[in-house]
């Protein structure tokens, strides 16, 4: 079966778009391959710094002939409807389309469409140059004579060559005959730009790769990064030191080279009196090098490693010289600012986060470090942290956005702090709530565990998130610019895996948005005149029903339910039992949900919950219809005397097993024993089976009916002191 080979050569390909530009490349053109029918074997992709390739195996060379029948508008349909179904179908008029006749739907036209099988090369040749005219590059220019015509191409830089081959393995393979603003699709590529810059001819995919390998281009960057890493692990540990690995780095330096070479350089020893993070800051930053560090030890080297794109003729001694020369520069001042931040104490730092805007709608960062602070303070008793420490903490967690160090390496700030903290003697417990409020960062990154951090680092994240729910900026659909969902996983697993009891609706929500500018939720409300008409207003509401309540918290309380559905189901748990415990009301202690759904998981995995499962179903089923039928709820107590005198045996048992085990898992529940009150419930199983066996429902009496329905109700109500049955699937 023949193979496509499509190479797209660039000036340049910046490391952050080759995977995604590979994978676009590979999904465009299979997606309008396999859209016209042709299938094909296999496609995989690949990125260099200077060249996109794509390897499309197991194409037919011809397509198969396609019919197609395609339905139309009913017979009679408006004009503007016809003209748009022949369009859509080829057809020149509507005498070329059959009229079908359907028993429901009348008249209709029908279009029968015929297409004999096309030539592999040729179809290529029609979508790859349309591919590349609207490739989706996040950035793109245009350039040279031909980027002032209207409709010029655009590239993410100036494209050089397009290879473009078809044919099969045994065989010689033909050029895809099609050219883009001038730049024709051949059969020759170009190698490593310095180390062999000559023509190479190629013909299939095979050929291509070993030419590419002999001219000192690794294709693949999976192998480029093996490469990388293996040699700078040999290295290190040939000068008895470890690679400090860094997977981030590793991604962007395979992105950088088409040969690597690693070399290793060394900088001055004074150079570690500054922190570590520092350190790797700077040298990862400025010159995408890897740091080492002693062997068996955390303590940093003073020597790093570079990846090179050349073999140089002096074994890389002068590439070596000028990179350590730039990180002695740069780490010297790395230095001046670690020594400048430490004359200044963090709390006289505070003040100047007063002139720092953090959003226009939200005031300064000293303001929402003030929030912060308030709301950790509420907050530290349901931790159980120390009032003072949580307070002190709060107020200078944020106090090294203004340092030297933070200002030139934003992505040390906590860190930082963290150690001028130390420094100027804060306690222990203050310094590791500065250096992990910020955490966890993502679904992989550490949680703290110091109680006076977990504070911090709860407030921090619950005054982000009612901020901005307070000025209705929350997340819609794949935006989310203030990194929201990621605030409220953090939340959720600062809670769950500390075993944190917070009431979120009723302690931390509120006071979070109390805390924000205008304070409390204001709502005008017109008061009857009269007591009585006041009285006959709000008689019907539930017992339940707060006056004062702040619909944000009902809102963002949603959206951690939401948060937590995603959590738990990448822990395994299923997104319906949470919904089933989440709909009763008062959930808002994020533990207990967890721990109640998974009790209910368990319980449900046994016989005896999927058959009361199937009988509360049943149940629900019949009074759903029969309240439907009846336009009434039958949600009064069953009438005992009415079941003792004129009940059937089993009905008298099942009335007798739900009020003992409404009891005992009401008890349960209290005692936040969820496990205890899934037992009370599965004791309903053999009551339940036995009564839809015996018993008929719709009675004759009406009064008998009436009271089976009620009966039917109270196992509804039974089951809501564990969970909303029906929200349950299955």
């Amino acid at each position: 079966m023949p193979d496509l080979l499509l190479e797209l050569r660039s000036e340049e390909i910046p490391a952050r778009m080759q995977r995604r530009a590979a994978e676009d490349l590979r999904k465009l053109v299979t997606d309008a391959l396999v859209e016209r029918g042709f299938l094909y074997e296999g496609a995989k992709a690949f990125a260099t710094p200077r060249r996109l390739a794509l390897h499309v195996a197991g194409l037919p060379p011809r397509g198969e002939a396609v019919r197609e029948e395609r339905k139309g508008p009913r017979v009679g349909a408006p004009e503007a409807a016809i003209q748009g179904f022949l369009k859509s179908a080829g057809l020149a008029s509507i005498e070329q389309a059959k009229t079908v006749t359907d028993p429901k739907k009348g008249e209709f036209y029908l279009a029968v469409i015929e297409r004999e099988g096309r030539e592999t090369l040729d179809v290529l040749a029609e979508i790859l140059p349309q591919i590349i005219r609207s490739f989706p590059w996040p950035k793109s220019m245009r350039w040279g004579a031909a980027s002032a015509q209207p409709g010029a191409l655009r590239w993410v830089r100036p494209l050089q060559s397009i290879v473009a081959t078809f044919g099969p393995e045994t065989e010689s393979t033909e050029i895809v005959p099609f050219s883009v603003d001038g730049i024709a699709a051949g059969n020759v590529t170009y190698g490593h730009r310095f180390l062999a810059p000559e023509a190479i001819e190629v013909r299939r995919f095979g050929d291509y790769v070993q030419a590419l390998e002999r001219a000192k281009v690794v294709l693949d960057a999976d192998r480029r990064k093996d490469i990388i890493l293996h040699d700078a692990r040999d290295l290190a540990f040939a000068q008895g030191l470890d690679l400090v690995e860094d997977e981030g780095l590793l991604e962007e330096v395979a992105g950088l080279v088409e040969w690597p070479v690693v070399l290793m350089g060394s900088f001055d020893a004074s150079f570690l009196d500054i922190p570590a993070e520092a350190v790797r800051a700077t040298i990862r930053a400025n010159q995408k090098c890897f740091v080492l560090r002693k062997s068996g030890s955390e303590e940093l080297a003073p020597a790093f490693i570079l990846v090179s794109n050349l073999v140089a003729s002096d074994g890389g001694q002068a590439i070596v010289a000028g990179n350590q020369r730039v990180v002695r520069a740069r780490l010297s001042d790395a230095k001046f600012f670690w020594e400048t931040d430490k004359a200044v104490k963090l709390e006289d730092r505070v003040r100047k986060l007063d002139s720092i805007v953090f959003h226009e709608k939200l005031g300064t960062q000293g303001e929402r470090v003030r929030r912060i602070a308030a709301l950790a303070e509420d907050l530290a008793e349901s931790v159980g942290a120390d009032f003072g420490l949580v307070g002190r903490a709060a107020r200078l967690a944020k106090a090294d956005l203004v340092t030297e160090m933070v200002g030139e390496f934003p992505e040390l700030q906590g860190l930082m702090g963290a150690k001028y903290a130390a420094l100027q003697g804060e306690d222990p417990s203050v310094c590791t709530a500065i250096g992990d409020h910020y955490k966890p960062l993502g679904p992989s990154d550490r949680v703290p565990s110091d109680p006076v951090a977990i504070t911090v680092a709860l407030a921090d994240k619950l005054i982000a998130l009612a901020g901005f729910w307070s000025i209705d900026e929350k997340p819609t659909g794949s935006k989310d610019p203030f990194a929201l969902r990621r605030a409220a996983l953090g939340v959720i697993r600062l809670i769950l895996e500390n075993g944190v009891r917070l009431p979120l609706a009723e302690l931390a929500l509120p006071n979070a948005f109390d805390l924000q500018p205008g304070g409390p939720m204001v709502v005008q409300i017109d008061l009857p005149d009269s007591l009585e008409e006041l009285e006959a207003a709000y008689k019907d509401l539930p017992p339940d029903f707060d006056l004062l309540a702040d619909p944000r918290v009902d809102d963002l309380l949603s959206f951690f339910a939401d948060r937590l559905k995603v959590y738990l189901r990448d822990q395994g748990a299923r997104h319906d039992l949470i919904d089933a415990v989440f709909a009763l009301p008062g959930q808002d202690d994020l533990l207990m949900v967890v721990r109640r759904v998974e009790a209910l998981g368990t319980f449900l995995e046994t016989d005896d919950g999927k058959n009361l499962l199937a009988g509360y179903k049943r149940a629900a089923n019949i009074l759903r219809i029969e309240e439907k039928k009846d336009n009434r709820a039958y949600d009064a107590e069953p009438d005992a005397a009415l079941i003792a005198s004129s009940g059937q045996p089993e009905e008298r048992a099942l009335a007798e097993a739900l009020r003992v085990a409404r009891n005992e898992a009401s008890a349960a529940v209290a005692a936040e024993d969820f496990a205890g009150a899934m037992r009370a419930l599965s004791r309903l199983r053999a009551p339940v089976d036995a009564f839809f066996e015996a018993v008929t429902v719709n009675a004759e009496d009406p009064a008998l009916r009436a009271n089976r329905l009620a009966l039917l109700n109270a196992l509804r109500a039974a089951t809501r002191e564990v969970a909303d049955f029906s929200k349950i699937e299955g």
